[in-house]
């Protein structure tokens, strides 16, 4: 089975080719950070519009790297939700016209479970049951994960997510969108303790959490501050900053580590790359005696090839008849909201391979 994933759901239009036996041939993907830079966030519309303009190209790219045809491929896995509706509509019409002028099934995929099967394309690869943390610009979940399609949400964020509290710290600093590597490589330049901030939830009796309380503790300490431009100061700040959430999702984490006597986690989404989060979520787990795993880098963000392996899984599940229903189906829609804990059940294939 070779499968082209493609992925559309905000600001990155990614493509990428997964075979069932060979693993990632190639992937490919664009980035619209420069575009939405100079509104300090994603402008919908113009996400949209560029989605429009990328996916055929990036798709042709994947093929070419791959030394394959678009008569090659025999599934296609576009994200379906949740996300943005235009720029999941860009994606969808793509790949549901490609999958009618080919005659091959098209399947829907989501999003989030895109990025839990992400950690499964590196050695080693997680087992099942499993906890996951799912850290992005739009999502900050605690889930246990019993197998594949079967979802449990334990904890989540009750305003900002992680990512979103990252942005706005950024436009506080004076530091450029996307907020997190800024805020990220600031952080290194402070000391630590120097500015403490708040901790939101943190010692709350269970996995919820709250970021809109640290962001207002930005705020009140760039506001009183004698010079909030000094270098000093806005490197303390965002150390601060850092401490702070990494602190919360860490105790969140070790928290449900206890509850559910599960030790082996997958952290995954946008956040995920962030080195102080990194180091300190291993740093936990490995003092439990647990394992962690991470998506390889470059797949940490939204990509095609999280896509293509959830949408592997996801076929392998179906009988013949259902993905022969798939060939046959030419309505299709997009779910902006998509409750993860929705999906059905499946089985999942062996680890694929990056």
């Amino acid at each position: 089975m070779l499968v082209l994933g493609i992925e559309s759901s905000c600001d990155e239009t990614g493509a990428a080719l997964i075979s069932d036996t060979e693993g990632l041939l190639a992937d490919a993907l664009h980035t619209q950070i420069d575009m939405h830079r100079a509104y300090g966030g994603v402008v919908p519309e113009l996400a949209s519009r560029d989605h429009i303009r990328r996916v055929v190209a990036l798709t042709d790219e994947v093929l070419e790297k791959a030394g394959k045809t678009r008569r090659d491929i025999t599934a296609i896995a576009v994200t379906e939700g949740p996300g943005l509706a235009g720029a999941l509509l860009a994606g969808n019409a793509v790949a549901h016209a490609m999958g009618f002028a080919l005659g091959i099934p098209v399947v829907g995929v989501h999003h989030l479970e895109g990025h839990l099967l992400a950690a499964r394309l590196a050695k080693p690869a997680p087992e099942f049951p499993f906890l996951a943390l799912l850290v992005s610009g739009g999502h900050t979940q605690i889930l246990r994960v019993e197998s594949f399609g079967s979802y449990e949400l334990l904890g989540e964020t009750l305003d900002d997510a992680a990512g979103e509290a990252f942005d706005k710290t950024a436009q506080l600093l004076g530091l450029p969108y996307p907020g997190g590597p800024a805020v990220s490589a600031l952080a290194d330049k402070g000391t630590p303790g120097a500015i403490e901030l708040a901790r939101p939830m943190i010692h709350a009796p269970n996995l919820m959490m709250s970021f809109s309380g640290l962001k207002t503790s930005v705020l009140t300490a760039v506001t009183n501050a004698l010079d909030p431009k000094d270098e000093a100061f806005r490197a303390n700040l965002a150390r601060g900053f850092v401490d702070a959430l990494v602190d919360v999702l860490a105790a969140k984490l070790v928290r449900a580590i206890k509850m559910t006597r599960l030790n082996h986690v997958v952290v995954a989404g946008g956040v995920s790359a962030n080195r102080q989060l990194r180091e300190r979520l291993t740093q936990e787990v490995e003092r439990r005696r647990g394992k962690i795993y991470f998506p390889p880098m470059r797949l940490c963000t939204d990509n095609g090839a999280m896509i293509a392996a959830a949408g592997i899984a996801r076929l392998e599940s179906m009988t013949a008849a259902e993905r022969e229903a798939l060939v046959d189906k030419l309505a299709f829609g997009v779910r902006p909201r998509w409750p993860l804990e929705s999906l059905p059940k499946a089985q999942v294939p062996e680890a694929l391979t990056v």
